[in-house]
């Protein structure tokens, strides 16, 4: 799924590999350049306070967030709370394997 030469999408969800946040997953909020662009969460990175990650230190996800992409395209911003909804859904469709107590972007999930 990773690939060196190609720029992720808005909306498009993305694992941290470097980093204090490395294993995480994030949205793609903005584009910079060709090697720079603006991640979060809706939950420790919030909307307005996005981080800025090298391409390198990311791997792209083939998923991109309808939801997420739509508000971004429409008016310019998105919701934290779709942000969450985002990787949680993500998370639900292709993370599936997870039990009680396994850990997913840090925190403890409980079924």
């Amino acid at each position: 799924m990773e690939e060196a030469d190609s720029v992720p999408e808005i909306g498009q969800i993305v694992r941290i590999k470097r980093g204090r946040e490395a294993g995480q997953y994030a949205v793609v909020i903005a584009i910079i350049d060709e090697q720079f662009v603006l991640l979060a969460d809706g939950e420790k990175r919030k909307y307005d306070r996005p981080k800025k990650k090298n391409l390198h230190h990311v791997e792209v996800v083939d998923y991109i967030s309808p939801e997420v992409q739509n508000s971004l395209l429409e008016t310019g911003r998105v919701t934290n709370g779709k942000l969450r909804f985002a990787i949680t859904k993500f998370a639900s469709m292709v993370v599936t394997d997870l039990k009680k107590g396994d850990r997913l972007n840090g925190k403890r999930r409980c079924n």
